[in-house]
């Protein structure tokens, strides 16, 4: 069976956009659904090994303070609690210094940072922007809690894992960051404890 040149050609341009199809629609992790996307290679630097999580562990902290510092300043003057307003100011303080900390190590590495929150965060943000008091108090606890328990297991198991020295010191003081918001926006009395995933045996 003959193939003529145009239909050999129009063959290999089908073929070409198949496989850039499925580049495309195969998700690579919740970065890559969130429209962020690293390269899956391990690197090595002279701090040990970079791994994909690794990279993805920065990433994560550099978003979570692109949207919970804007949240704990909204706490200050829309909360109706004022332990909400107090969590809300450890919100800024914590990671302002986590966002320059992650920014400069980044830099270091060479490693791509994300400059505006994820699409769950934005709708976070918009939930909060659109309340006031009470209703501000319940929405902030709950959405800044869930975040942080599913934000806690990534960072945990960067830190117990990780081959590079300086993701493992960042991961250290990062885990324990999260731990302390954790424990504060528990402290509130408003996180719903049934809207939170159950843990994995």
């Amino acid at each position: 069976m003959r193939f003529r040149f145009g239909e050999l050609l129009v063959f290999g341009v089908f073929l070409f956009a198949a496989a850039v199809a499925v580049i495309v629609v195969v998700p690579r992790g919740e970065a890559a659904q969130a429209g962020w996307t690293q390269t899956q290679a391990i690197q090595q630097t002279r701090w040990g090994p970079l791994s994909p999580a690794d990279r993805d562990l920065l990433v994560r902290v550099r978003w979570a303070g692109l949207w919970e510092i804007p949240a704990g300043r909204w706490a200050q003057d829309r909360a109706a609690s004022e332990k909400v307003k107090d969590v809300g100011m450890h919100l800024i303080t914590d990671h302002t210094k986590l966002d320059a900390e992650v920014r400069e190590l980044a830099a270091k590495l060479g490693v791509p940072l994300p400059d505006q929150p994820n699409p769950d965060q934005r709708h976070w943000l918009d939930e909060m922007s659109a309340s006031r008091g009470a209703d501000f108090d319940r929405i902030f606890a709950d959405r800044l809690r869930n975040a942080h328990g599913k934000v806690f297991t990534v960072v945990s198991a960067v830190r117990a894992g990780t081959r590079n020295d300086l993701i493992r010191a960042f991961a250290t003081r990062a885990v324990n960051v999260v731990m302390k918001h954790m424990s504060l926006l528990e402290g509130t009395g408003l996180v719903d404890y049934s809207t939170l995933p159950t843990p994995s045996s």
